[in-house]
């Protein structure tokens, strides 16, 4: 059970990067964490979610599903909410050109939404996860997008998100060339390259100092070192993050920070990351310290950062944020037409309205 003001102050940002429209008059309506009942947050979301899947509306349907389970899955109600998030989806993708993907690696199960995977022509290929708190359905608008500019791409989650049911440790970074030899055989797997959001860009990071595949990574408000180590930093992170990563690391919360000081990258590995790294960090931040851009102006040879002035995940600059990760992704991977152009055109017009800011190195 959560901090109900703490749910509703952290769930903002998904509600309006999934535009969902209604979303603050349903937290009105919320005014508990207990069991799915009336007023209750699992029993507000999931409500307007089954009216919406009763119109067809399946894809509203799991985004307001995702956030029913908002933050994890934490008992009957919520993981009743996680099915049907799926099960939404599964519904929807008929016509989409969208494949359900389900690899069994070493430590858990993980399942993944897939398209432009073929054995005949086999593309580029585009690994999309998001942080501790988001679930692959919520990312499955963006694999059509993909797909038109010619790329493969796969959706997935971090270890202990969603359905994935690897535990999140040191070694969670072996998750991705596990998924590479799953799709082997229908993606280019030589041409890797990840939109890895906040605590996955950490393992994108860590994966690329090990495996010249990775061809690129763009991550917004990725931990990196100081996260991970400083004592006077993790005593201010909020509890809804603390709760979550416990959960995803199966350890007590009082044992979590000791847990996760392995995971911190040290200068050897980071001067390993040979590809492009294209950073978004939020000047506010309150979850992932300023200094972790910086750490990797200083290690990374190829490193581009922009920043907001807001706080995580920058929820006061959505659509420039989400145009500045296709767009590097784009640019990474070497797409360029008259669609990307338009793209760049769109970044300089935020730009010159105050988002996304380059940082020098």
């Amino acid at each position: 059970m959560s901090d109900v003001a703490e749910l509703k102050r952290y769930v903002g940002v998904h509600a309006r990067g999934q535009r969902i429209k209604g979303a603050d008059a349903i937290l009105r309506r919320i005014s508990t964490d207990g069991p799915g009942t009336p007023g209750s947050w699992v029993y507000e979301w999931s409500q307007v979610a089954a009216g919406l899947e009763q119109r067809g509306r399946l894809l509203d349907a799991a985004r307001h599903y995702a956030m029913a389970r908002f933050p994890y899955a934490d008992g009957e109600a919520r993981q009743e909410a996680l099915d049907r998030c799926v099960g939404a989806v599964d519904q929807w993708r008929t016509g989409h050109e969208i494949i359900r993907l389900d690899a069994e690696l070493p430590g858990g199960r993980v399942s993944s939404w897939a398209t432009g995977l073929s054995r005949i022509q086999r593309r580029p290929l585009v690994l999309m996860t998001g942080g501790i708190v988001t679930v692959k359905e919520q990312l499955v608008p963006v694999l059509s997008a993909y797909r038109a500019f010619g790329l493969a791409a796969v959706a997935t989650e971090m270890p202990g998100a969603g359905e994935n049911t690897m535990r999140y440790d040191a070694d969670s970074w072996r998750m991705f060339p596990g998924l590479l030899d799953a799709i082997a055989a229908r993606a280019e797997v030589n041409d890797v390259y990840l939109v890895a959001l906040s605590f996955s860009g950490h393992l994108a990071l860590r994966w690329a100092a090990e495996d010249t595949r990775v061809k690129g990574i763009v991550t917004v408000g990725a931990p990196v070192r100081e996260f991970f180590t400083s004592a006077g930093w993790q005593a201010a992170v909020p509890g809804v993050t603390r709760g979550t990563l416990a959960h995803l690391t199966g350890v007590e919360p009082d044992r979590l920070f000791a847990e996760l000081k392995p995971m911190a990258l040290d200068e050897g590995q980071l001067t390993a990351v040979r590809c492009p790294v294209r950073y978004l960090k939020s000047d506010r931040d309150e979850i992932i310290p300023a200094e972790e851009a910086a750490l990797l102006a200083g290690q990374v040879s190829d490193l581009e950062v922009a920043a907001n002035d807001d706080v995580h995940a920058s929820p006061g600059h959505l659509l420039a944020s989400q145009l500045w990760t296709l767009a590097s992704l784009l640019r990474l991977a070497g797409v360029s037409d008259g669609r990307t152009a338009a793209l760049g055109l769109a970044l300089a017009g935020l730009r010159a309205r105050g988002s996304l800011r380059r940082q020098p190195r």
